[in-house]
């Protein structure tokens, strides 16, 4: 889990993702059309790449029980580039997430769940009041 937050999502490194992804990889967080496969993950991390270069996930707590982690972190950046149909605004954010993974017997993720505080996010980046 520690690897996708920090070579995926951190520093882009997309080859990641087929060593701890199983190929039909469940993202029950993501919309309906981009909910299965590794595919979809790879999108979300460019994008987010793109909108917030410097981005950073600083752990809180990890917790590993049989086939699942669970991990609490903050997320927080720079909007340098487009997101979500906006240009860079030049502003901070830091918001929570809660992750949920469960792992197949190869070491694989196999299912995905997460919970982020979107709203404190958009505010933070002026796109919502």
């Amino acid at each position: 889990m520690r690897r996708i937050y920090e070579e995926g999502f951190e520093q882009g490194k997309l080859g990641v993702l087929d060593e701890v992804f199983a190929p039909d990889i469940v993202n029950h967080t993501a919309p309906e059309e981009h909910r299965v496969g590794v595919e979809p993950v790879r999108g979300l991390i460019r994008m987010l790449c793109t909108a917030f270069p410097d981005a950073r996930v600083e752990i809180e707590d990890m917790v590993a029980v049989g086939d699942v982690v669970v991990m609490r972190n903050w997320y927080q950046g720079t909007h340098q580039g487009p997101f979500m149909g906006h240009e860079a605004s030049g502003r901070s954010f830091r918001f929570r997430q809660i992750h949920w993974m469960r792992f197949n017997a190869d070491g694989r993720v196999i299912e995905h769940w997460g919970v982020r505080d979107d709203v404190a996010h958009l505010r933070q980046l002026g796109l919502i009041d």
